[in-house]
């Protein structure tokens, strides 16, 4: 018998209310997410990506529908779930250490656990050595493997991610998108990634749920059937990001795949 999924999305509607009138942004979402997986949301902008996110993480209601996280009703934000997004949110005056051990603030761990804890998370995210240096002592992607590394201190079964690498150069992109799948082959952590990159999708992914707007549905789900590490020009990557520009109707048409939904 299958182990239930770890997120459980059925007959999900989401309205806005614009000038007076109801607008509908997601129209009948289902889906599951199992544990362990890293599953990229993938669509143009408007389609509702970031509300479907945060309806997942309880920090928004929906109109219609259910979200189960563990069996239990999606009711608010919990700390078995964490979201992490593209502005870092480190507070400038604290420390690196400080600004990871500010996730452990309000559990009962005494103030050297909470300090082991912390570096244990970073040095997982390779910066062990920059402990008391300060934000603005970083580069972008230093602030980010930070705001990684406080988001995992807590140690939550769910991470959410929006747009976390968008603000960034190419170059430390790639080196984020490489140092996150370490990251989650060590703590097992469940990933769900708002992206507009079809690229990033196919590197990080599982699963790429491909969604459509006025209102936003979903197209596809696709399974990404590659071994790690990903090559990003192999015949294979090229394959799945021609497939995906075909759902966007930019590209051209392929051979046809298999879909798992």
């Amino acid at each position: 018998m299958n182990e239930e999924p770890l997120i459980h999305i059925s007959n999900l509607n989401k309205s806005y209310e614009t000038n007076g009138k109801s607008e509908l942004v997601l129209k009948n979402i289902n889906f599951d997410i199992e544990k362990g997986e890293t599953v990229s949301i993938l669509g143009q902008s408007g389609c509702g990506k970031s509300t479907l996110l945060n309806l997942i993480g309880g920090f928004e209601s929906m109109d219609k529908g259910r979200i189960l996280f563990a069996g239990k009703t999606v009711t608010r934000p919990s700390r078995k779930s964490v979201m992490l997004f593209q502005n870092y949110g480190l507070l400038p005056w604290r420390s690196v250490l400080k600004n990871v051990e500010l996730g452990l603030e309000h559990s009962e761990l005494s103030k050297d656990e909470k300090k082991q804890q912390a570096l244990y998370y970073l040095r997982m995210v390779g910066l062990e050595d920059r402990t008391n240096h300060f934000p603005r002592q970083l580069s972008g992607g230093m602030q980010q493997r930070v705001a990684i590394a406080r988001a995992l201190v807590i140690e939550p079964e769910l991470l959410l991610m929006d747009e976390p690498f968008g603000a960034l150069d190419t170059f430390n992109r790639y080196y984020l998108q490489d140092e996150l799948l370490k990251i989650q082959s060590r703590a097992n952590t469940t990933i769900v990634l708002v992206t507009h990159d079809i690229d990033e999708a196919i590197y990080l992914s599982d699963r790429i749920v491909i969604m459509g707007k006025e209102p936003g549905h979903i197209q596809r789900i696709l399974k990404v059937e590659m071994t790690a590490p990903r090559d990003r020009s192999s015949d294979d990557f090229q394959y799945y990001r021609s497939l995906i520009l075909k759902e966007f109707q930019l590209g051209v048409s392929k051979p046809p795949i298999e879909f798992n939904i």
